[in-house]
């Protein structure tokens, strides 16, 4: 077990790199999410309708990284509604596991769904080795349905910033 961890750990430790650009058009899906425990299907077009989406892709579910990513995106919930946004968390994780992670770590403020590999793959985010992981990276998509801003570093604490900041750099 403690060999797994340390490989996984090692592999997102490798730089991470989107390469959809701004502009680019942002991959439409649909699969599973939840919030606060109770799971819906999500299709990114719906949310879209409601304003700017917040796309945060994390590696895995209760890892460290990952947990912190979540508290701050959990505590700056109520700004990114104030600039007209949704977040939404992406992870190759079940949506079993993504529940519990959306009310112990995510506190119930915004929605975590399951990235499967076709997900991953379209927005360019596969951790290396790992297809049905993905790397840290964080999309800004404008109600237009293009990709306003992107953001990728293992290091969870400027995606928030970044990505706050991009929001409300749309409305200006």
């Amino acid at each position: 077990m403690k060999a797994a961890l340390a490989t996984f750990a090692a592999l997102i430790a490798m730089p991470a790199i989107a390469s959809l650009p701004v502009g680019a058009k942002a991959p439409d899906f649909q699969t599973m999410s939840a919030k606060a425990g109770k799971t819906a299907p999500l299709k990114l077009s719906d949310a879209l309708k409601r304003g700017p989406v917040v796309l945060y892709f994390f590696p895995a579910a209760f890892t460290p990284g990952c947990t912190i990513e979540a508290h701050e995106f959990a505590e700056a919930t109520d700004d990114f509604v104030k600039a007209g946004a949704t977040v939404i968390g992406m992870a190759g994780d079940s949506i079993d596991k993504l529940a519990k992670f959306s009310v112990e770590e995510c506190r119930n403020k915004f929605a975590v769904a399951s990235a499967t590999p076709d997900i991953i793959k379209g927005y360019d985010v596969t951790l290396p080795q790992l297809s049905t992981r993905s790397n840290r990276t964080s999309y800004v998509i404008g109600r237009n349905g293009r990709i306003a801003y992107v953001y990728s570093d293992k290091a969870p604490e400027a995606h928030i910033t970044n990505t706050l900041a991009a929001v409300k750099a749309l409305k200006r």
